[in-house]
């Protein structure tokens, strides 16, 4: 992939500068507490080098899917109260987007102060990519500057629409996505293992079509290995499986036993007859599924052959838990691969985030990792080697 322009390549000091984040943080149930706030986190390094260089900062982001109109509840205040706190300074709260209150507030900022906008997402031209919401935006700021990976795979007014009216550039978590991501894709360490899990094989199937000729070990966990041991014969009981995709998993599978990468599907796997936490919990081989009963996990054999095939690989990339991690019977296969990953000592480990960047974070291992991505459904969207619209849009190096 072409590098593109970053904020540290152009002249960025006492410019007035549109930050596009990735905010869309969760709360705790019925409250406004934030529950995680590394989304946030992984933007400050953008914001304090701009503020570093005495520029006003204007950010905005979505919170939420309100759908073009207000939703109280998915207002940006307490996400303006955490950077606050964060930068350990203030962080003024706009409750517009756009217009003459947006563009009062923007003007009576000093350089080296943040304002925050409300949700872009309240706008029906946001989702739309709709000119006139996106030149409104253009308006309040000299400088556009994408720091949002997470929305990266939207063509959306605010990463893609306004940098048709702006100078534009990379901020420094996005020009980090794509470096790392970009150089594992295309040069990686060898040998270099995917690890893909997660409920659908639908959902990767474009993933699983790229990286299937770039990587010397494939491991499918999670719900989605059901749909693959389907394709293999077995009766999977009450497992959710994706019959539309079942040829494609035959096809992949023969593809990979003629030559190309290792492919690795469970041998044994945990069952529950019912899709609850407290569920009882039963290892079983893949040919022993019980007819009444549904995959949760990856067996205990597939978990230490699994850990065992990867402690040789120099390079990682991870998408998709290998079972209902959330629930702790549930949870030792992701548990066992996150932990593996975590002690490679000499190897490039990627987590392709969304749900997986999750449990990684739960389990404390995130900051053993090479790189947790921000963005799920981008960094799937990379990896099957599409073009990202909010990348596209911004000028070449």
């Amino acid at each position: 992939m072409t590098e593109k322009k970053s904020v540290q390549d152009v002249e960025v000091r006492e410019q007035t500068a549109l930050v596009r984040v990735d905010f869309n943080v969760p709360f705790k149930p019925g409250t406004t507490e934030i529950s995680d706030d590394s989304r946030i986190r992984v933007s400050l390094p953008t914001i304090r080098y701009l503020l570093e260089q005495e520029c006003k900062v204007v950010v905005c982001s979505h919170l939420g899917r309100p759908r073009g109109r207000v939703v109280e509840s998915l207002r940006m205040a307490p996400v303006s109260r955490r950077l606050s706190d964060l930068l350990d300074a203030d962080v003024f709260q706009c409750t517009d987007t756009i217009g003459d209150s947006a563009g009062e507030m923007v003007s009576r900022l000093a350089p080296g102060e943040v304002l925050m906008l409300e949700n872009v997402r309240f706008h029906p031209g946001e989702e739309g990519n709709d000119a006139e919401f996106a030149q409104a935006l253009a308006s309040l700021a000299t400088l556009y500057v994408n720091d949002a990976f997470g929305v990266a795979h939207r063509a959306h007014a605010s990463n893609v629409g306004v940098t048709r009216y702006m100078p534009s550039v990379a901020g420094l978590l996005l020009e980090r996505e794509l470096r790392v991501l970009g150089c594992l894709l295309k040069d990686p360490p060898t040998p270099f293992a995917a690890i893909l899990g997660g409920a659908k094989v639908s959902d990767k199937i474009g993933v699983l079509g790229n990286l299937s000729d770039k990587v010397d070990l494939l491991l499918i966990g999670g719900g989605m290995a059901a749909t693959f041991l389907k394709a293999q014969g077995h009766d999977v009981g009450e497992s959710p499986v994706e019959s539309h995709v079942i040829a494609f998993a035959k096809r992949l599978i023969r593809q990979l036993d003629g030559g190309g990468a290792k492919l690795l599907l469970p041998l044994d796997v945990v069952v529950a007859d019912t899709f609850a936490e407290g569920a009882d919990a039963l290892a079983v081989r893949v040919d022993a599924i019980p007819t009444n009963c549904m995959v949760m996990d990856i067996g205990p054999n597939t978990t230490e052959e699994y850990a065992k095939a990867i402690r040789d690989s120099r390079a990682v990339i991870w998408n998709g838990p290998q079972g209902v991690f959330e629930w702790e019977a549930f949870s030792n296969g992701t548990r066992a691969i996150a932990e593996t990953l975590a002690s490679l000592e000499d190897a490039t480990t990627v987590i392709g985030g969304g749900s997986t960047a999750e449990a990684v974070a739960k389990l404390g291992l995130a900051d053993r990792m090479s790189h947790v991505s921000s963005g799920g459904g981008a960094s799937l969207e990379f990896m099957e080697g599409r073009e990202l619209p909010g990348v596209t849009a911004l000028p070449d190096r």
